[in-house]
């Protein structure tokens, strides 16, 4: 059996999921309590970080490392362009997402509004959920400006830079965190994926104690 160890509001699990489901690869969804450290998981990835793929028989960790893995194993439908430059392009787009978006936004609004509820951390700093709120103004604006060019982020086709874009909003919108009328482009890029067949098991989570707004799972947001 294939089986995902994952956390719903995980952007980096979320990316692997639409890549899977992008596939058409059935895997099991393990919910795991990553920050508890425990031993069986450790075991599993001993960074003790999700998301951890169990794929034919190998035990898969890192979400960028996963997705690639799972795009030469399974190359249909492509995720990745056929040209170096424009797999550099997808590769850079994926970083800034997880890297520096993740920093300057994801990290300090989910962390505030609920991780810290989830793991019993304390009170949000309402600092960093400034700080966040600002910085996500600047991501939407240059993704706007890249969609004014291209039909998708990275290029002419939906790559695997798209799915880690929206696996970063799809969680920020969860909580109502993404201000979908500041760019029009992005609006309808956003429209365009999250209509695949892919994204659907992501609209129908459900987090205990926080409950998605009205327009989450509405496609016609």
């Amino acid at each position: 059996m294939n089986r995902l160890y994952h956390s719903l509001l995980s952007p980096f699990c979320r990316k692997v999921r639409l890549t899977l489901a992008e596939k058409k690869i059935e895997v099991e969804l393990i919910e795991e309590r990553y920050w508890e450290q425990s031993p069986e998981f450790l075991r599993r990835n001993p960074a003790g970080k999700v998301p951890v793929l169990r794929l034919d028989g190998m035990t898969l960790s890192e979400s960028q490392a996963i997705c690639e893995f799972i795009e030469e194993r399974y190359p249909q439908p492509p995720l990745m362009p056929r040209t170096p430059e424009e797999r550099f392009e997808v590769r850079r787009l994926c970083g800034w997402f997880d890297d520096k978006f993740n920093e300057e936004v994801t990290s300090k609004l989910l962390l505030e509004r609920v991780h810290k509820k989830v793991r019993n951390l304390g009170y949000p700093d309402s600092k960093n959920v400034k700080a966040g709120a600002t910085k996500i103004k600047y991501h939407l604006d240059y993704m706007g400006w890249l969609l004014d060019q291209r039909r998708w982020l990275a290029g002419d086709a939906m790559t695997l830079a798209d799915f880690t874009a929206a696996a970063h909003l799809s969680c920020l919108d969860y909580i109502s965190d993404v201000d979908w009328n500041r760019n029009a482009s992005v609006k309808d890029w956003y429209a365009k994926i999250k209509s695949r067949p892919s994204f659907r098991t992501l609209l129908m989570d459900q987090v205990p104690g926080f409950r998605p707004p009205s327009h989450y799972a509405d496609l016609d947001f």
